[in-house]
Order: C-alpha cells, then sequence, then structure tokens
C-alpha cells in the first residue's frame, strides 16, 4: 500500500487519522474482549461433555472462526447503514458516532467479562450504534436550520427489526431447546449406547446434513471466495445435494457407530465448527465493523475534494471487505481462545448452570423471584402429573432415568449435540437474513432449556439455576440501557467538545481499562494464590488430599473466628455510640461471610467424600461438629444484631451508659477468647485448649449471673422495656456464643489431631 499521502495530510486530517488508528487499536481490544465473553457459546457443549480434549475442541474451533470470517462480509453493512442513513451525516460527525460506539464497547464487554457474565457483543453494538446515532441525530436536527426528519436519519425500521429478532430469539431458542431435547431423550435416553444402535446413524446423518445446509448453503450467499457460476449451481440443485449429503452421512456414520467409532463425538465436534463459523459470521462485525466503517469514512474524507462536514454516501452501498483485515481478525480470535483466562470463567459460569451434576450454581444465590416460579412451576407439573395415566409416566420416567456420569462430566453428548445443531441452526438462519442475532442469547437459552428438558434442574438445584438465568438474562437488559445510556453520552461529549474532547475520551478509555486489567489481575493472583481447594478436590493422593483439606477448612475457621472477633466489638461499640450506619454494616459483612462459609463447607464436604472411607468416618463427625460451630457462630451474631439495628432504625432510647460500662469486660474477655482459640487452631498447638474451654466456661457462668441480675433488673422497671430486653438478648446471645465456640475447639480438637 502506497503511504505517500501521508506527507499531505493537513494538520485536522493528522487527528483524525490517529483516531481512526485508535478505533484498530479498540477493535484488537474488542476482539480479544468479545472472543473471551463469546467463546462459551461455541465451547461449553464440547467441553462440558468432555467430547474430546481441550486442545482437540480448540483446533476445531479456530478453523470454524477461520472459514466463518470468509462468511461474514455481508453482516458488515450493519455497522455501515444498518442503523442509521449515512448520507444524512457528515464525516466528523460519523466519527463521532463510530469512537462512541467502540470506546462505549470495550468498556463495557471488559467490566462484564471482570464479573464472570456473559454478555452479548450484538446487543452491545447494535444500542451503542443506536444511541451514538440517535443523540447525534438530535443534536444534529436541533442545530441545523434545515427541514431534517428523524425517520429519514434513522433507520428505524431495520433497528426495531433487528431489536425485535434480538430479544425474540431468547423465548425462542429456550423453547426449541426444550422440545428438541425432551424428543431426543424420549428416543435414545440416557442408555443411548445400548438403544441407539438402530436411530444413531440417522441421528447423525440428520445433524450433518442440517449443518453442511444452513452453514455452507446458506452462508454462501454472503462470501466472496465462491463464483457466482457455483452459487447458481448450488441454489437450483439445493434439493439433491442434501438428500445426498443425508444419505451418505447417515450411511457412513452408522457404518462408523457398528466399527465402535463413537459418532456422537463426531457430531459435537462438527458441531463446535459450525457454531464457532456461525460465531464469526455473524458476530464478527460486533468487533470489527464499527472501525472497518470508520476506515472507509477516512479515506473518503482525504480522498480529493472531501472535507469534515460532506455527506458519507459511500457508506451506503455494500460493504467489501478485504481478506487481510478478515484473516488478521480470525488471527487475533484465535489467540485470544487459547490464552484467555477470562475465557475459562464464562465458559465454567455457563456450564455450572446447565451440568447435570451439583455444582456452584449456588453461586448466584436465590430470589424471590426465582423461589415462587419454581413453587408455582411445580405445583403446576404436580396437577398435569396426576391427569397422566400412570402407565405412560412410567415408560416416560424410564426413557429419562439419569446414568452414573463421571464427575467431570457437566452432561452427556446427546444433549452436547443437540445444543450445537440447534443452536447453529437458529444462529444461520438470522445471518442469512442479515439480522445479527446474538450468539450469546441463543446457545446459552438452548441450553437452558434442554438442561430443563433433561432433568437437570432438581429440586435442591432449581431456584439457583432459575436465579442464575434470571441473573445472566437481567445482565444482557443491562447491557443494552447501559449501552445505549454511554453511547449517547459519549458521542454527546465529543459532538461539543469536538477533536479535543474525542482525544479526552481515548484517554479515559485506555486509563479505564489499564485499571481494570490490573484489579483483574490482581483478583486472579488472590484467588489463585491459595491453590488447596483444587488439591484436595483433584489430588490423586489421598493423604496429599487430606493435608490439603485440613490446611483449607482451618483457612476457613480462622477467617471465621477473627471476624467473629472484630463484628461482635463492633455491634457492641455501635449499640453503645448509637451508631446505626456502622451496624448496617456489620450485619451486610454477616450475611457475606455467611454465603462465603456456606461455599466453603460444601467444598471440604465434597474433598472429605473423596477420601478413603475409613478415614473419612473417623474424621467426618469432628469435621461435622466443627464447621456447624462455625456457621452457628454467624447465626449468633445476626441474632444478636438485627435487635439491636431495629431498636436503633425506630430512634429508640440508647444503651444506658451504665449499660455499656458494665458488658465492656465480657465484651473484651469472650474477644480473647476468640482470638486465643483462633490462635490453637492455626498453630496446631491444642496443648492450650482445655485451659482456653475452661476460660469460656467460666465466663459464660458470669454471664449467666449477669443475666439473672438483669432479669431482676426488669421485674423492678417502670415504663419502656425495649432497650433492657435487647440487652438481655445481647446477654443471652453472648453466653451462646461461647457454647459454640467451646462446640468448635472440641472438634477442632479431634478432627485435626
Amino acid at each position: 500500500m502506497d503511504f505517500s499521502f501521508l506527507l499531505e495530510l493537513s494538520g485536522t486530517q493528522w487527528a483524525y487519522l490517529l483516531i481512526v488508528v485508535f478505533l484498530f487499536v479498540l477493535a484488537v481490544i474488542d476482539l480479544w474482549v468479545g472472543v473471551s465473553n463469546d467463546a462459551v457459546n461455541f465451547l461449553g457443549s464440547a467441553v462440558g461433555s468432555k467430547a474430546a480434549k481441550i486442545k482437540h475442541v480448540m483446533i476445531v474451533a479456530a478453523v470454524g472462526v477461520f472459514v466463518g470470517a470468509a462468511f461474514s462480509n455481508g453482516m458488515m453493512e450493519v455497522a455501515r447503514n444498518g442503523i442509521f442513513n449515512p448520507g444524512e451525516f457528515a464525516f466528523s460527525e460519523v466519527m463521532v458516532i463510530y469512537l462512541a460506539v467502540m470506546v462505549s464497547d470495550v468498556f463495557l464487554l471488559d467490566l462484564f467479562n471482570s464479573l464472570g457474565l456473559p454478555t452479548s457483543t450484538t446487543v452491545s453494538m447494535v444500542f451503542e450504534l443506536l444511541g451514538a446515532a440517535f443523540i447525534t441525530a438530535i443534536l444534529k436536527i436541533s442545530t441545523s436550520d434545515a427541514d431534517m426528519a428523524m425517520a429519514n436519519i434513522l433507520n428505524t425500521d431495520k433497528a426495531l427489526e433487528m431489536i425485535v429478532a434480538i430479544f425474540l430469539s431468547v423465548a425462542i431458542a429456550f423453547l426449541f431447546g426444550l422440545l428438541v431435547q425432551w424428543i431426543a431423550r424420549l428416543i435414545f435416553t440416557f442408555h443411548y449406547k445400548k438403544n441407539g444402535n438402530s436411530k444413531i446413524g440417522l441421528f447423525a446423518g440428520v445433524a450433518v446434513t442440517a449443518i453442511i445446509y444452513f452453514m455452507l448453503i446458506k452462508g454462501l450467499k454472503g462470501t466472496t471466495i465462491v463464483s457466482a457460476s457455483a452459487k447458481e449451481f448450488i441454489d437450483e440443485n439445493t434439493l439433491p445435494i442434501l438428500l445426498g449429503c443425508f444419505l451418505f452421512f447417515s450411511l457412513l456414520m452408522q457404518v462408523l457407530h457398528w466399527c465402535k467409532v463413537n459418532v456422537l463425538k463426531i457430531v459435537v465436534l462438527v458441531g463446535t465448527f459450525s457454531l464457532a463459523l456461525a460465531f464469526a459470521g455473524n458476530d464478527l462485525v460486533n468487533f470489527i465493523g464499527v472501525t472497518l466503517a470508520g476506515f472507509d469514512s477516512f479515506l473518503g474524507y482525504i480522498a480529493p475534494g472531501g472535507s469534515a462536514d460532506m455527506p458519507m454516501t459511500m457508506l451506503e452501498g455494500s460493504a467489501s471487505t478485504s481478506i487481510l483485515f478478515l484473516v488478521g481478525a480470525g488471527v487475533i480470535m484465535v489467540i485470544a481462545l487459547w490464552t484467555s483466562k477470562k475465557a475459562r470463567r464464562v465458559l465454567q459460569t455457563s456450564i455450572n448452570l446447565s451440568s447435570s451434576a451439583e455444582n456452584e450454581n449456588e453461586m448466584f444465590g436465590s430470589s424471590s423471584f426465582a423461589r415462587n416460579l419454581v413453587r408455582s412451576v411445580t405445583k403446576s407439573v404436580n396437577a398435569v402429573s396426576r391427569k397422566v395415566p400412570t402407565g405412560v409416566k412410567v415408560w416416560v420416567n424410564r426413557r429419562f432415568t439419569p446414568l452414573e456420569e463421571r464427575e467431570d462430566v457437566a452432561f452427556d453428548l446427546i444433549r452436547a449435540s443437540v445444543n450445537l445443531v440447534l443452536g447453529g441452526l437458529l444462529i444461520a438462519i438470522g445471518t442469512s437474513l442479515k439480522l445479527p442475532l446474538s450468539t450469546t442469547y441463543v446457545t446459552f437459552m438452548v441450553g437452558m432449556g434442554s438442561s430443563l428438558a433433561d432433568r437437570a434442574w432438581g429440586r435442591e438445584s432449581a431456584v439457583y439455576r432459575v436465579t442464575g438465568v434470571v441473573s445472566v438474562i437481567g445482565g444482557w437488559f443491562i447491557t443494552a440501557g447501559a449501552a445505549f445510556i454511554l453511547a449517547a453520552v459519549v458521542a454527546v461529549v465529543m459532538f461539543f467538545g469536538g477533536l479535543p474532547a474525542m482525544f479526552l475520551m481515548i484517554a479515559l478509555v485506555i486509563y479505564l481499562l489499564y485499571r481494570s486489567s490490573v484489579r483483574y489481575k490482581k483478583k486472579r493472583e488472590s484467588e489463585e494464590g491459595n491453590s488447596d481447594a483444587q488439591i484436595m478436590l483433584n489430588a490423586e493422593d489421598k493423604d496429599v488430599a487430606w493435608e490439603a483439606l485440613k490446611r483449607h477448612s482451618v483457612a476457613t475457621l480462622s477467617q471465621t473466628l477473627s471476624f467473629s472477633c472484630l463484628t461482635y466489638l463492633k455491634i457492641f461499640e455501635s449499640f453503645s455510640k448509637d451508631s446505626l450506619r456502622h451496624m448496617r454494616g456489620s450485619l451486610a459483612m454477616i450475611v457475606e461471610n455467611k454465603n462465603v462459609l456456606k461455599k466453603n463447607r460444601r467444598l471440604e464436604t465434597k474433598a472429605m467424600q473423596r477420601l478413603e472411607q475409613q478415614m473419612a468416618f473417623e474424621r467426618s463427625t469432628w469435621y461435622h461438629l466443627s464447621s456447624n460451630s462455625g456457621q452457628q457462630m454467624l447465626n449468633t451474631l445476626v441474632r444478636i444484631a438485627e435487635p439491636v439495628k431495629e431498636h436503633m432504625e425506630h430512634s429508640f432510647t440508647p444503651l444506658p451508659k451504665e449499660y455499656s460500662d458494665e458488658f465492656s469486660p465480657y465484651c473484651r474477655d469472650i474477644c480473647n477468647v476468640l482470638s486465643d482459640i483462633d490462635n490453637i487452631i492455626t498453630s496446631g498447638n491444642y496443648g492450650a485448649s482445655a485451659a482456653v474451654s475452661e476460660r469460656a466456661k467460666e465466663l459464660k457462668h458470669r454471664l449467666a449471673a449477669l443475666r439473672k441480675e438483669h432479669i431482676m433488673r426488669i421485674h423492678g422497671k417502670q415504663g419502656s422495656l425495649r432497650v433492657e430486653l435487647v440487652y438481655l438478648n445481647l446477654i443471652q446471645e453472648s453466653h451462646e456464643l461461647l457454647s459454640e465456640v467451646r462446640n468448635l475447639l472440641r472438634g477442632c480438637n479431634k478432627y485435626y489431631v
């Protein structure tokens, strides 16, 4: 390429050139962050079902991404003229829109990835384009003397069509995933290796043929690597080609099945390829479409006769993207697939929510909406079930009886095949219609629908899974609103601020990305620093697993004791000083630590199950005693804090100074006992445990005496007794706290020694 034109650029043109260069830098970052977010879409099923080694899955996905890049050219028009009419905007205004989109997009996607939640690059791009173009159009109309109409500036019909298609795909993908997986399971059952002898070839033939039709035949309409005559031949002979593919692949897969080849693994890998291809064909525009449109605008601006006020009519035609850009984008995407740790994190979130096994679904907690929904659905299902004949229910239940699967497999190959084939088909249909469907929405909701049909959402996990799904979908809707508003705000600043504001925004996004990267790195280093959880769950040597389990549980109990000591002291001080803000903060921290303790206990119990049976039997009783005591300590703190908080919220009489002075020595002695027990557990010096336990026992007797004394005071009091009762509750629960501390020490003395 001839770069001699650079010598002839003016100062303003150089400024816009730097902005275009930054757009390319943001496109590279966007590719990296976007793939980290969207890798779950085409890797989740193959990884979750263990269809192949991860490196083989990655190779297949990488090839699919490369091939899909060649099919993405037709989608580039979405960024150029899909949302707004470029001929109604000047070059300077178009650059405001495109830079606002890229600045907003990188920041939002990196934020969601850091939180470990899958979001949608498609929704981000569409709503950012819509927000930036909408506000720029309003500003243009308000500052122009010409008679302009919003309907002529924005492609409202096309934008509405894309938005409706994106959100409608959520319901369609979930329902189709539910229906197709239910039918597939009814046909093959979980015993598909025995029951699928005569059907597996037909199933695989249909799957591969469908993939070929939608990925290649439909996709050929947008590619430039196939001649027009070849496209015409394929279009005229579509039915014979599909029939031939169906017969050939059905026969081939059946023969391979008879030869003891697991053809479902082939289907999953082919589906992974097709979904990666559909992802690149549909989503590459989200990553580089805006940048390439900005680059084409700049070329028109520096051409002879160009100016900052010239209308961007050159963007109204069809896009013709250089193969160099597409190949370069493919290389970056593949590198991101292999190296991004964020991709692994988001991948695990999606797999956990659709897994048939117990996992960390409680990371999302539970919501009242999820609890009410699960309860209502359960009642409805039970009502319908009573109307179904018993014989039919027995037959269906027999088809859905699961096998004992490997612990490292989230779901089987039947469900993985349905997820991939169905997800690829839905995305490809949208691509062929030039609708930028969200691959995240489609693949995630297909996976949720298929997992529900597979009865993976048991009574013990349904509330958490529903809460997780609602949280993820809520994140998508938040993405849409945040993308629209953020892009609009950035566009307003740059519209009025001109080039200085543009460079200010560039500096701001560089700073935000740097800060986000540093924070994420520190967070990951902190999480990876303690590897005991991974060792105790994955170590083959039982003795190594046991030592890691001891270290992990010691750390858990030590954290509980130190937290309880500090929080107990803060609660009493807040009560004494009538500090509602500190009391609320203490109560919030107790709830957070209860969730952490629950998660750690679940991990440790799972690790305990992996130990030798005799060792687990000997240790489990004392482990559960100490673990339950730690949990009850936090519950006791809640029972102390809640009445105090309610008392202060109503602005009732504060704790009298004589009561505060009276209880201060008890509070100090209780904290000393907690600290001493913490030191005993962390050091392993249990020789001092008897003395500390005796001190706690003696302190309980003193508290019992204080309780009797205060009860006598209450009987002699006149008027309001509110503060008296709250103080009595503090004494009683402090007595209970010491009981739990002694039980914890007793359990640790037996468990660790």
